[in-house]
């Protein structure tokens, strides 16, 4: 019953929205009560459950999604996004644009959480399809598949990063296996998958639709390219840094301070703001402006994204996630599968990768001992799990739908289809390096 009502109240939400024309956030409201109260959860605990999980949620992202917001419309307006256009055409040509893409976002995806990695190459990928007249989700989706098998497969991510010590497996090794894994996964699910896709038709944000500028006015290929990829380098610093350093540093906390993804965006946006803005002879006032417009160009996709924090902290709070898990742990299935298809589930349920991730462990970690599973294919077989059935409950897949702005139809169709082929393509190449080890 329990997983009935999740799946009538995810209908209702897919209704709401796509036939009643209702508003995402007003139907992520209604429908989070609904769910709290057909679930059991208690009256008095319901509001509080919502207002929780939108804090949590905008918590950890609007000061990212924000600055990020900021800095595309300065590199776009600044004509630097339509420079590293150029560079990436020249370098790569049109016929190859795709797999620019892809490497791009799997350098990029090892070192940033997938909603920063996502608002920072939106902007890119909206230059190219805006300069080249090319297939938004054509080009688009082979970098965002990267980014998120990165998000879901590779340590240092949250999920796959606790999930190695909470098996007692090897860090290196999970990260040298989650590699071979992930390209054909890659691959199968961003190029390959996108070519099937060519004719929908997205309508990208207007925020990130600039006039194209004679090139004598572009900025510079150098200074274009370290003001998109400096939040890339600051958290990569950030990241490799204490690693050198001895225990008791006292510049540590100071590292961990700057290393913060907020507090990295916000360096960036002061930084771009000269780089691109007053050192180039424009006012800071018009500077401001121009922020203030890709503000409100996100407004609505800060508050739909607040509405999927709701749903997933009332589906959290009411214990679907460990009823799921419980009722699985008695099938008898090879561990590695068993574990994918609870992450895989609890993904479904909540909407939440790293959610899914962490709370499988509890329940395969003494299927894993008993059966004597490796640790490090375990890690990654529920990383691959927490990949699948992105739907309207998942922050990731509100993102996508908004920027691009597609139809529900269209963002299932590309995106939901994308994310559940690297979680099977990921247990298929799992499985055949358990024969393999």
């Amino acid at each position: 019953m329990t997983i009935l009502t999740v799946l009538l109240c995810i209908i209702l939400l897919i209704v709401m929205i796509s036939i009643f024309k209702i508003n995402a956030f007003l139907s992520f409201l209604v429908v989070s009560i609904i769910a709290g109260i057909s679930l059991g959860l208690p009256l008095n605990k319901i509001a509080g459950a919502v207002e929780k999980g939108m804090g949590d949620v905008l918590g950890s992202l609007i000061i990212i999604i924000t600055t990020g917001a900021m800095l595309g419309k300065l590199v776009a307006e600044s004509g630097a996004a339509q420079k590293i256009a150029e560079v990436m055409m020249t370098t790569f040509g049109k016929k190859h644009i795709q797999w620019a893409m892809v490497i791009t976002g799997f350098i990029i995806g090892i070192p940033l959480y997938y909603g920063i990695g996502f608002v920072l190459m939106v902007p890119l990928i909206f230059s190219v399809v805006y300069r080249y007249q090319l297939n938004a989700i054509y080009i688009g989706l082979p970098m965002l598949a990267a980014l998120s098998v990165t998000h879901g497969f590779l340590p240092p991510h949250p999920s796959p990063a606790a999930l190695v010590v909470q098996f007692d497996a090897n860090m290196g090794l999970t990260l040298f296996y989650g590699m071979i894994v992930a390209i054909p996964a890659i691959v199968i699910g961003g190029p390959i998958f996108a070519k099937t896709l060519k004719n929908i038709q997205a309508k990208p944000l207007d925020s990130f639709r600039t006039k194209e500028m004679p090139s004598e006015e572009l900025p510079g290929r150098w200074v274009s390219l370290f003001t998109a990829l400096l939040p890339v380098i600051l958290l990569a610093l950030a990241s490799l840094l204490p690693l050198m350093l001895p225990i008791d540093s006292t510049i540590a906390p100071v590292i961990g301070f700057i290393g913060n993804p907020s507090v990295v965006m916000m360096i960036v946006l002061i930084i771009a703001t000269w780089l691109l803005g007053t050192s180039r002879g424009k006012k800071m006032n018009d500077i401001m402006l121009l922020y203030g417009e890709a503000i409100k160009d996100i407004a609505m996709i800060l508050l739909i994204i607040a509405g999927s924090g709701a749903l997933k902290e009332v589906l959290v709070q009411t214990g679907v996630s460990q009823e799921i898990a419980k009722y699985l742990q008695g099938i008898n299935v090879e561990p590695l599968i068993l574990g994918w298809l609870i992450a895989a589930l609890i993904r479904f349920a909540v909407g939440s990768a790293t959610v899914a991730g962490l709370t499988t462990a509890g329940i395969a970690y003494p299927l894993m001992v008993n059966a004597q599973t490796n640790p490090n294919l375990m890690v990654l077989a529920e990383g691959a799990g927490s990949l699948m059935f992105s739907h309207v409950n998942d922050s990731g897949f509100w993102l996508f739908k908004e920027y691009f702005n597609l139809s529900l139809k269209d963002t299932f169709r590309s995106w939901a289809l994308m994310e559940t082929i690297v979680g099977v393509v990921g247990l298929i190449g799992i499985l055949i390096l358990n024969t393999l080890l």
